[in-house]
């Protein structure tokens, strides 16, 4: 039996959207309509969301790919809190309506690209720029960072004041008549971590206690510390390596030369005895 929408046992569970909904004058009716229409789309985005993440996950550079599609509330709950942004980019007389939340609300369909080491970046962008239509990259950085890796007009920098780090791709595709829009987020497997962490605390406290705060900004000085670390190791390996297998080709030519030397000695030893 299909779930329909119950607007009181939608503001037990959020009680901030009533003042909300009443500030901006939301129709029910529309969220209503668009809670429905999303339940019926539900299983073909799901669908959509798992193609998505079996292509990303045949890149080598790739550690792991989860996919999600949105929570029928919880794009209610983003409905209500993006109209006020809505009206001020379209006018007060904007609303959420079911014709056109799915071009509106970019995330319904969500995949998470995890890397272990920050160079992989690279890689994984090309891919993604050469599989599908881009249509919006955005670079979540921390102040401080370094971002010259992001030198191209076709990204956005975005400083977070949290130290969230993630590189957002809005990508369309038109699986069926209907065009689509997924949203790729793609991460280190360190960033990955802080955001999980980071993303709970934000959703336990309508405001987080200072003392919370500040122990995040220290871990997430740690998890950037962490990520260099690991580069700086992956980037040894790799020297190492290079060296290790530039040794044993100079200690192979020798030991070849050194055979051929023995052998035209021999040789020489034989025909002084004949």
């Amino acid at each position: 039996m299909k779930k329909s929408f119950n607007i009181d046992i939608f503001l037990e569970k959020y009680p901030q959207a009533k003042e909300i909904i009443s500030k901006n004058n939301i129709n029910i009716e529309n969220l209503k309509e668009i809670y429905e229409d999303y339940i019926n789309y539900k299983t073909s985005y799901e669908s959509q969301a798992a193609f998505i993440a079996n292509i990303l996950r045949s890149q080598r550079m790739v550690h792991s790919v989860k996919s999600r599609i949105k929570d029928p509330e919880r794009l209610i709950e983003k409905v209500i809190r993006k109209t006020e942004d809505r009206k001020n980019k379209y006018g007060d007389d904007f609303e959420f309506t079911v014709n056109n939340y799915r071009n509106e609300i970019n995330d319904l369909i969500g995949i998470r690209v995890i890397h272990i080491f920050k160079d992989q970046w690279q890689g994984i962008h090309d891919f993604i720029i050469k599989t599908w239509n881009v249509t919006e990259i955005t670079a979540n950085v921390r102040e401080g960072d370094n971002i010259d890796v992001f030198d191209d007009p076709i990204i956005e920098v975005r400083s977070k004041a949290s130290g969230y780090r993630s590189v957002h791709y809005l990508v369309e595709f038109y699986p069926i008549n209907e065009k689509v829009i997924a949203e790729i987020q793609v991460r280190t497997i360190f960033e990955e971590g802080y955001g999980e962490i980071d993303h709970r605390l934000r959703y336990s406290h309508n405001e987080i206690p200072e003392i919370l705060k500040s122990n995040l900004m220290l871990f997430n000085r740690i998890v950037g510390s962490a990520d260099e670390m690991a580069s700086l190791i992956n980037n040894l390996s790799k020297e190492w390596g290079d060296k290790e297998v530039y040794y044993k080709t100079i200690i192979k030519d020798q030991e070849a030369e050194i055979n051929r030397l023995k052998s035209k000695m021999t040789w020489i030893d034989v025909e002084k005895d004949s």
